[in-house]
This record gives structure tokens, sequence and C-alpha cells, in this order.
């Protein structure tokens, strides 16, 4: 394979991240895992060391005690209490360990604001997009909805600062008209060129490609309260009608593989060995539809024709899947929805059979299974399967990596069973650049950072698939909203650049008790939100409480889903049934 050597090296880089603990010096952390930290091990802060000095009028202190509390961890979440130390310290107590908190703190969907000013906008993602008001290296100049969005660099930022003084994100779902606009020189770097686009970017010495790995699914769902999906035997008829093998050959480039189970092998645990997926059969699949009652169905398969990473040709990949249902007597009417209705619609319950997928957010199986089958705030799949958020929370809960395995094995077969989806396949996907543009990378994460790029022109145009929905992202899931958000906003803990390693960020140091129950961050001091405020450990808090505490004036985001916070952290504080 042509990128094989990337997807070894991702492997070890991931296994190596989650071994590492998070709260261990970053040059010598080789020993300790994440799981089991301890009060004496602290992350010292990254580069620069040196507080800043805050020499605009504009720059004040907010800062006030607070502390979110729940009584007791009946209310079935993983936090029982947020609070503010001191003005630069903020402590965590979970109800129960978790391995994985370091990278789901990393994550940009929580990032930090400030608390005067999401007071000011009672927490609505709307409000807040008009003036995001972040820590991160640019600014929002403009927003043109359905154009661009134009971002300036950040004068008082408290790392290394932006080299190029002007960014602009614009988008198309057309990956042909991405290549063509970064071969002519209208932009400057692209997201998910198409597969067949590779060769040429690679023979085009103005052009440099960088392979993504392929941390990702992309599956085929199904909503098990829609009928005919509500039948398990007609999931398990269209399981064994789609021939998956056919859809990567034809479909992704070279380095992708086809979907055993839900998770890339590179995660483990997660990863089962042990279960397979349906064969392509397709006289089983008439023989179930028969049974079922089912031998002339129509159905409908809902999509967005957004390129992402699991999946590079949505159309194409719709119109085989039509094909191949209808060689077993289902005919499939394809409806293409716009992304962030689309989005929005699966996440509420609303779509019967459809076609999605998903980027890691972090290296951990936690983040595929917990946000899918385990999240009361994502109706995707219909009702959630008991049986399956009990394995699922059960592993997230266990440390030893060997016992986390015997419940994803678990999990892994449930899904099988119940043909909860399709797993198809982990698709390699890259970015494209002018071979000009300096620090230039393809995250595993795909959060690619603008800030460490540097070019002779003082401004940079990137353009990927879709527009962002906001750009205060506490309440999104798309990946397109997330990059958007990424550069304006920043989380207490960060990742490398162009790998899945967590480093510092607002934080420049974090320790953790014996049982990894109560996680203590330290500020950095001098950091300015874009308004001038001052990062203080009450500004921690509230932007937590916010989402958190669903009681909380500012519990308001876009849609009001929170979709990651209760797959992250299981359950909202307040809730009402």
């Amino acid at each position: 394979m042509k990128y094989r050597w990337v997807y070894a090296l991702l492997a070890l880089f991931v296994v190596a991240s989650m071994v590492i603990a998070g709260c261990q010096p970053a040059p010598e952390a080789t020993e300790a895992p994440a799981a089991q930290p301890t009060a004496e091990v602290v992350v010292p802060p990254a580069e620069p060391t040196a507080v800043p000095v805050v020499e605009t009028p504009a720059g004040r202190n907010n800062y006030v005690e607070m502390k979110v509390e729940s009584p007791d961890c009946e209310y079935g979440g993983e936090f029982k209490s947020i609070e503010t130390v001191d003005e630069f310290t903020v402590k965590f107590t979970l109800c129960y360990p978790d391995a994985d908190f370091p990278s789901k703190v990393a994550f940009s969907v929580f990032s930090i604001a400030d608390k005067e000013y999401l007071d000011a906008n009672t927490g609505d993602s709307v409000k807040m997009s008009e003036a995001p008001n972040g820590t991160g290296p640019y600014m929002l100049k403009e927003w043109v909805r359905g154009d661009r969005v134009i971002y300036e660099a950040n004068p008082n930022y408290w790392g290394t600062a932006a080299a190029i003084p002007n960014l602009v994100f614009r988008w198309s779902e057309q990956s042909a008209q991405r290549l063509l606009e970064l071969q002519s020189g209208q932009v400057d770097g692209i997201d998910n060129p198409a597969p067949e686009d590779f060769a040429a970017i690679e023979g085009d010495a103005n052009l440099a490609l960088y392979p993504r790995p392929a941390l990702n699914i992309f599956y085929i769902g199904f909503n098990h309260n829609v009928a005919p999906f509500d039948d398990v035997k007609v999931r398990q008829a269209i399981a064994y009608a789609i021939d998956r093998q056919r859809i990567v050959d034809q479909y992704y480039p070279e380095g992708s593989q086809v979907a055993k189970v839900f998770v890339p092998p590179a995660l483990k645990p997660g990863y089962s060995d042990a279960v397979d997926w349906y064969p392509y059969d397709p006289e089983m699949a008439k023989t179930l539809l028969a049974e079922a009652g089912q031998e002339n169905l129509e159905i409908t398969l809902s999509l967005r024709n957004v390129v992402r990473g699991y999946l590079p040709t949505p159309d194409k990949v719709a119109q085989e899947i039509q094909a191949q249902l209808a060689e077993v007597g289902i005919t499939v009417n394809i409806n293409v929805m716009e992304s962030t209705a689309f989005i929005d619609a699966t996440a509420a319950g609303t779509e019967g059979f459809y076609l999605l997928g998903w980027g890691a957010d972090y290296p951990g199986a936690t983040n595929f299974y917990d946000y899918h089958f385990a999240a009361d705030t994502n109706l995707q799949f219909g009702d959630l399967y008991p049986d399956l958020v009990e394995e699922i929370r059960a592993a997230g809960k266990i440390s030893d990596p060997a016992a986390r395995q015997v419940h994803y094995d678990k999990v892994n077969q449930l899904l099988k069973d119940d043909v909860v989806m399709i797993p198809v396949a982990h698709g390699a996907s890259a970015t494209a650049f002018k071979a000009s543009i300096g620090g230039a990378h393809a995250s595993p994460l795909g959060n690619e950072v603008m800030g460490v790029l540097t070019s002779d022109s003082d401004q940079f145009v990137w353009m990927q698939s879709g527009e962002p929905a906001t750009l205060w992202c506490i309440d999104e899931t798309d990946g397109e909203t997330l990059r958007a958000c990424e550069q304006i906003f920043e989380a207490l803990l960060s990742f490398k650049v162009g790998s899945t390693e967590v480093e510092p960020g607002l934080a420049e140091s974090y320790v953790a008790n014996d049982d990894a129950t109560e996680w203590t961050f330290t500020l950095r001091q001098g950091v300015q939100f874009h308004d001038g405020a001052l990062l203080d450990a009450s500004d921690v808090v509230a932007s937590y409480a916010a989402v958190w505490d669903a009681a909380s004036p500012n519990h308001v985001g876009r849609t009001g889903n929170f979709e990651y916070f209760t797959a992250f952290f299981n359950k909202f504080l307040n809730a009402t049934e």
C-alpha cells in the first residue's frame, strides 16, 4: 500500500498516546498510563513558559469564586462537581474514574469562553457567533453567510502568534471545484481532495499532498423506531445485500479498508478481532426479506453530499448502494439534504436509513461507542439499546485494557446481532496545499491548525467541504464547523499539531489523584480573550456549567442537544425527563 507506513506509524503513535500519562512531564512520559495518574505527577507548561505581559487597557479581571455540584452521583452523570480553587486553579471531581479524561477536555467542543460574555449572550451559539470571543490565534473579522469566513490574527495571543495575518475559510461540496481553485491559485489549501485526484496532486510540483490516516468509520445507519427498519430481519437483509468490498475498491483511495467493526484497528482496546461482519450474500438477503414479508420493499436513503475523510464520494456511494439493493428487490429513493439540516435530523431520530460516518475526536474507543450508542441526546439509531449502553458504560469506567476489551468484544457482537448499523469502511483521506506553504499538515483528528502555517503572502485561503453552522461549537458535531471554531477558541488541553498526543493548552499543567477521580488544572496567567478580558478559573467553571447544568440560563447552544457532552460525560445535571 502506498501509505502503509503512515498507518503503521499512526497505530504505534495512537497506542503510545494512550499509555502516556497526560499528567506527566512531556519529555519523560513513557511509562505510566493515563488511566493511573498519581498526585505527585504534574504536566509542565508548554513553551512559551513566560507569563505574557498584558499592556492593553482592555485587559480586565472578572474572577469570582464558583462551584457547581451535584448532591450525589445518583443522577447518572460523570461529574460530581466543578469548582474554582483559586483564580488560576480549577478542580473537576468525578463520580468514577475516566481513563480518557485528558483527551476529552482537549477536544475543541469543550473550549473555554469568557464568563461575562457567556452570561451576556445566555450561551446562545447563534448570538455568540456574531462576535465570537475566544483566546485563539485568530479573531473573526467577518462572516459572509453562504460565501466565506474572514479571520484576522490575534495581536494579543498568549502563544506563538499566527504568521499569516489574514485567514479566509471558503467551501464547496464539489471536490473538483476545490482542486481547480487550488491549481489556479485562488485558494492555498483544501480538505479532502477526491481519491482520483491524489496522483495529479502528487505529480504537480506546485502542490503537496498530505495523507490523513484512516482513524474513522463510514457506516450505513438504521433508526429502529422507523418502519420497516423496526424489523431486525429487514436490517439483516440489507446487511447481507451490501458488497462493502466493492464500495471500498471502487470509491476509496489507497490505504482505505473494509470495516469489520465500528472502530478502526488502531484503537485498542476497542477493536475486536474476534467479531466479523455479515458477508455479502444477496440470496440470504432475499430469504430474509421474504421471511419479513418485505419482498417488494421501497425505502428512502438520506445523505448530505459533503465529502468527508470517511466518505470521499457520497453521491456515487449512494447510487452504488441503490444499485446493490435493487438486485435483491429493494427500491431505494435517494434523498440529498443540506448538511446542517441532515445532521440535525439524524440526531433527532427522524431519518430511518442514511449514510453517515465519524472521524476520531481523540484516540479512544469511547469517542466512537459512547457518542453513537450510549448518549441520550443522540437518537439517530432510535431508542438506545440497554444492553449496549450497559457494556459501553462499563468499559469506559475501567482502566485495565484487557478488562475493557472484554466489554468491547460484547459491544461489537451486540452491534452485529441487532444490526444497529452497517460498518462499511475506514477511509484514507488527505489535505492538499500549495507547495510553498510552510507548516502544512493533515491531522488524523481533522483539526488542522492554521496558526502554524507560513507563507510569502499575508493571506491564506482554505477551502473545505461545507459552511460552518456556528462559530461557538459547544453544541455542534460537524467537522467543518469544529475546524472553523478551532481557529478562534481553545480548550484546557490541546492536541499537538498533526497528531493525537495531548499537550497543555489554556491549562499549563494538571494533576490527578490516585484513582483518577479528581483532576486539578492550573491555568496560564495573562491569557487574554479577544475582547480584552483575562482568562481565570471562573471562566472554566462557567463554560462547563453552561452545558452540564440543564437548569443554567446559559444551557442554550444552537439545537440544545449538546450531544458531545452526554456522549463524553453521560448525563446533564438538573435534567427533566
